[in-house]
C-alpha cells in the first residue's frame, strides 16, 4: 500500500526511543524525512543512526526540551532550513506521573502541564502557518487511556492527557478548513524506554527477573484482554497511518492502542 508519505517532512517529539522512534522508523520506511526531537543528544544520535541504517532515509536529530519556550521555534526552523517544509507533527514528548490527588504538588501540576500540554500547544501554534503553505498537514497527539477514563492515583497525568484529547477535538474542527487533520492515539501498555528503565531497576533487587516475565506481569496487572504488552512498532505503525494520505478522511478521532483494556470505545 502506498501511504503517500514520500518526501513528506515529519517532526516527532520524544523521538529518541519507544513510540516516538517507532513512528519515525515507520514513516521513514515510507519515504518521509523525519526530524526527531528529545533532550539527550547521544540517545538521539543512536536512534537516528538506527533509522538511517534500517531505511536509508533522511533523519535529522535535534536536541531540545519541549518545556523550553523557544524549542518549537528552533526545531521547526531547523526542519525548514533542512527540508523546506513541514507536513506532519507528532506530539509524543512526555513521561508518566501518577499519584493520589493530595500528593500532587504545585510543581508537579505545573511541570506536567508544561511538558504535555504547553509543549504541544507551542509546537502546534508554530507549525500551523507552514502546514497551510503546503496545503495541509497532520497533527497526531500521543495521549493515554487515563485521559479518557481516569483511575485512582492517576494525577496529574490523567488530567494533562485529558487536556490533550480535548485539544485534539477542538483543533480538528478549527483546522478542517485548512486540510489539517488532527487525531490522538490513547496509549495503554506499550513497550517504551520508561518501562525498560523500570525493568532494569527491578532487576537490581530481582536478578532472576527476565524482561519477558516483567512485561507479562504488567499485562496481567492491567488486565489486558490480549494478554501482552504492545511492541512500540505496533503503536508507531498506527501513528504513521494517521499521518498518511490513506487517513485523509480521519480527523478529530481518538484511537485506543491498548489490547482491549479500555472500558470505553
Amino acid at each position: 500500500m502506498d501511504m503517500g508519505l514520500q518526501d513528506k517532512v515529519a517532526i516527532i517529539t520524544g523521538g529518541s526511543e519507544g513510540i516516538g522512534k517507532a513512528a519515525a522508523l515507520s514513516m521513514a520506511k515510507e519515504g518521509a524525512r523525519v526530524v526527531i526531537v528529545a533532550r539527550r543528544q547521544d540517545v538521539l544520535d543512536r536512534a537516528a543512526q538506527e533509522i538511517k541504517t534500517a531505511t536509508e532515509g533522511e533523519v535529522l536529530p535535534i536536541a531540545a526540551d519541549v518545556t523550553d519556550r523557544d524549542a518549537a521555534n528552533r526545531v521547526i526552523q531547523a526542519a525548514l532550513d533542512s527540508y523546506g517544509r513541514v507536513d506532519i507533527l507528532v506530539n509524543n514528548a512526555g513521561t508518566s506521573m501518577a499519584k493520589d490527588f493530595e500528593s500532587v504538588s504545585d510543581d508537579d501540576w505545573e511541570g506536567d502541564f508544561d511538558l504535555k500540554v504547553w509543549g504541544a500547544v507551542r509546537f502546534i501554534r508554530t507549525v500551523l502557518p507552514h502546514m497551510r503553505k503546503v496545503g495541509g498537514g497532520r497533527i497526531i497527539n500521543v495521549t493515554n487511556l487515563g485521559g479518557r477514563t481516569p483511575g485512582p492515583s492517576s494525577m496529574p497525568t490523567s488530567i494533562s492527557r485529558a487536556a490533550g484529547i480535548a485539544i485534539t477535538k477542538g483543533l480538528s474542527k478549527d483546522l478542517a478548513k485548512d486540510n489539517i487533520l488532527v487525531s490522538t492515539v490513547c496509549i495503554g501498555l506499550v513497550k517504551s524506554g520508561q518501562h525498560e528503565r523500570r525493568y532494569e531497576s527491578r532487576k537490581e533487587s530481582e536478578p532472576g527477573l527476565t524482561e519477558d516475565a516483567f512485561y507479562d506481569q504488567l499485562a496481567q496487572g492491567r488486565s489486558v484482554p490480549l494478554g501482552r504488552v504492545a511492541e512500540a512498532e505496533e503503536a508507531g505503525d498506527v501513528i504513521a497511518f494517521l499521518a498518511s494520505e490513506r487517513a485523509s478522511y480521519l480527523t478529530g478521532i481518538a484511537v485506543n492502542i491498548d489490547g482491549g483494556a479500555s472500558a470505553v470505545l
